[in-house]
C-alpha cells in the first residue's frame, strides 16, 4: 500500500471513529428521552438530537468521504486491506450511496419529527388518544416516502425499507415464507384450540409485587451471563435494548402488576438482544461493524432466549422454586403446570404478550399494513380501521380501544417501517440455531435444566456475536447451521412444543 493510500485509510478510520462518537452520544439521548427524562424539555431535547443528528449525517456524506472509498475500493489497495477494514469499506460505501441521496436539512427535520413523534405516542398511548398521534404519523410516512423516492424504490416501495433491516430481503420472499407459515399455524393454532388438555392459569391471576418481579428479572439476567459492569436495566413505556458501544449495552422492561411473567419475559428478550452487543469482538469497537450484522438476527438472540429458553421446561425445572419464593402464597402450583400454563396458546391483542405460535400472526398483520401504506397509498386516518379488521380475520379478537390497538407499539412513530418482519424472521433463524446447537451440545437441555446457560451464551459468543456486521445474514446463517434460511425448521419445533404441551 503506497503511503497515500496509508494516509486516506487512518483518515477514513477517523471519520467513522468520529461518526460512532455522535452516535453514541445520540444514542445515550434518545436512552433518556425513553427513561424519565423530564418532560418539559423534550421539544427542547427534539431539536438538540436534529442539530447533532445533523452534523453526524454531514460527516456521513461529506465529498472527502466518497473520495476516501474510491481510493481505498481500487483493486490493489483493497487487496492489501485487513478483513475489518475490507468489510468497514463495503458497509460503508452502502450506507454512502444511500445517505448521499438525502439533503442534509431533510434529514434534520426528520430526526426532530421523529423524536417529537415518539414522545406524542407514548402520550397517545397512555390517553388513549389515536387523533393526537395522527398529524405526527401522517409526516413520518411522508417524509418515509420522500426518502423511498430519493433512494429509488426496488422491486416495491417497500422492498426499499426492507432492506435497511435485514439486507437482501424481498416483499415476494416475505409473501412466500409468511404464506408458507400461515398455511401451517393456523390449522395447529386450530388443533390446539380443540384440544380437550387446556393447560390451568388460574394461577396467574393477581398481584404480584414490582419489586419482586424486578429483583427476579436482574437475577435472570446474571444466568444468562449479561455483564452489569457493561450494561444496566430501567424502565420504559415499551422494553428496549440500547447498545451504545460493547461496553455499555443498557436494556429496559416494562412491568404489569397483574402479570407476573410479562416484565421477566421482555428482560429476558432486551438481555438476549444485550448479549449479541456485549460479546462483539474487541477489534469492531468504535466501527460500524460493533453491531448485529441484521435485525431478523438480532431478533433471534432476543426470541431464542425468551422463547426457547425462558419458556422451555428445563428452565422452569431448575428456576420456579426461586421464582415461587419471590411471591410467597401465590404460586402454589409445579413447575410443570407454571411451565404449561406460561406457554398459552390463546389469540391475544397484544403483540408482546402474545404465545409463540400467534406472535407470528400478529407479525403478518403489521407486515401487511406497512405494504398497505407505502405500495397502496394507504393514509395514517385509516389504519385503526384496517388493524381492528386484520385482528378480527387473523386472531378473532378486535382491540376495545387504540391503545391496545394501533397504538400498541412505538416503531412507526419513529419510522420504523419495515422492522416488524425481522421478529419473525428472527424465529425462524433461532430455530435454526438452535438445531444446530442442539447437535452440537448433545447434552443442552441437561445444563439448561441445572442452570448451566453460561455453556450456551459461549457458544452464541463464538458462533455469531463475536463477529458483529462482518458477515451478512445469509453468511452467517450458512456459516452456523451449513444452510440458508429455512422457515420450516421454526415450523418443526412448534409442532414439536405444542404437541406436547396439548397433548395432540
Amino acid at each position: 500500500m503506497t503511503q497515500k493510500q496509508q494516509d486516506v485509510l487512518a483518515s477514513f478510520r477517523e471519520r467513522i471513529h468520529k461518526i460512532q462518537s455522535y452516535g453514541e452520544a445520540l444514542a445515550l439521548m434518545h436512552w433518556d428521552l425513553r427513561t424519565g427524562a423530564p418532560r418539559k424539555g423534550m421539544d427542547v431535547r427534539s431539536e438538540s438530537l436534529g442539530v447533532l443528528s445533523g452534523a453526524m449525517f454531514e460527516l456521513s456524506v461529506a465529498p472527502e468521504l466518497g473520495e476516501w472509498l474510491q481510493t481505498l475500493e481500487e483493486k490493489a489497495a483493497f487487496a492489501e486491506l485487513s478483513e475489518i477494514d475490507q468489510r468497514l469499506v463495503l458497509e460503508t460505501r452502502k450506507q454512502y450511496d444511500r445517505s448521499i441521496k438525502i439533503p442534509p436539512k431533510l434529514f434534520q427535520e426528520y430526526t426532530v419529527l421523529a423524536s417529537q413523534s415518539e414522545s406524542k405516542w407514548e402520550e397517545a398511548k397512555r390517553d388513549n388518544d389515536f387523533a393526537s398521534f395522527q398529524p405526527y404519523l401522517e409526516k413520518v410516512i411522508g417524509y418515509t416516502n420522500q426518502f423511498i423516492d430519493l433512494w429509488g424504490p426496488g422491486a416495491t416501495r417497500y422492498d426499499t425499507l426492507l432492506d435497511e433491516y435485514e439486507p437482501g430481503m424481498t416483499v415476494a420472499e416475505l409473501d412466500s415464507i409468511f404464506g408458507g407459515l400461515r398455511a401451517e399455524l393456523v390449522p395447529l393454532a386450530e388443533a390446539i384450540a380443540a384440544s380437550p388438555h387446556q393447560p390451568d392459569t388460574s394461577f396467574l391471576n393477581g398481584t404480584f409485587d414490582k419489586a419482586a418481579q424486578r429483583d427476579f428479572g436482574l437475577y435472570i439476567l446474571g444466568q444468562m451471563g449479561y455483564d452489569f459492569a457493561a450494561g444496566r436495566l430501567d424502565e420504559s413505556v415499551h422494553p428496549f435494548a440500547t447498545g451504545l458501544n460493547p461496553g455499555d449495552v443498557r436494556i429496559t422492561t416494562s412491568y404489569l402488576p397483574n402479570d407476573v411473567t410479562f416484565a421477566l419475559f421482555g428482560t429476558i428478550h432486551e438481555g438476549g438482544h444485550a448479549l449479541y452487543e456485549q460479546n462483539i469482538a474487541p477489534e469492531l469497537t468504535g466501527t460500524t461493524l460493533a453491531t448485529g450484522t441484521s435485525m431478523g438476527i438480532h431478533e433471534s438472540q432476543s426470541r431464542f432466549w425468551e422463547n426457547v429458553i425462558g419458556r422451555s421446561p428445563g428452565f422452569w425445572q431448575r428456576y420456579f422454586g426461586e421464582f415461587q419464593k419471590r411471591f410467597p402464597g401465590q404460586l402454589n402450583v409445579s413447575w410443570e403446570e407454571f411451565y404449561r400454563g406460561n406457554n398459552v396458546v390463546k389469540p391475544s391483542l397484544i403483540r408482546i404478550e402474545a404465545d409463540e405460535l400467534t406472535y407470528n400472526l400478529h407479525i403478518i398483520i403489521r407486515y401487511e399494513l406497512e405494504k398497505l401504506i407505502f405500495n397502496g397509498g394507504v393514509k395514517a386516518a385509516d389504519l385503526p380501521e384496517l388493524w381492528n379488521s386484520k385482528y378480527k380475520e387473523y386472531l378473532g379478537v378486535v382491540p376495545g380501544n387504540d391503545s391496545e390497538g394501533v397504538l400498541q407499539d412505538v416503531h412507526w412513530s419513529g419510522g420504523a417501517f419495515g422492522y416488524f418482519p425481522s421478529y419473525s424472521l428472527g424465529n425462524m433463524y433461532a430455530a435454526q440455531f438452535t438445531d444446530t446447537m442442539e447437535r452440537e451440545i448433545p447434552d443442552m437441555w441437561e445444563q439448561v435444566s441445572r442452570g448451566e446457560l453460561l455453556t450456551i451464551k459461549e457458544w452464541l459468543g463464538d458462533r455469531i456475536h463475536r463477529f458483529g456486521k462482518m458477515r451478512t445474514p445469509s453468511e452467517l446463517i450458512t456459516s452456523v447451521t451449513g444452510k440458508s434460511l429455512d422457515p420450516q425448521y421454526l415450523v418443526s419445533y412448534l409442532k414439536s412444543k405444542y404437541s406436547d404441551i396439548y397433548r395432540l
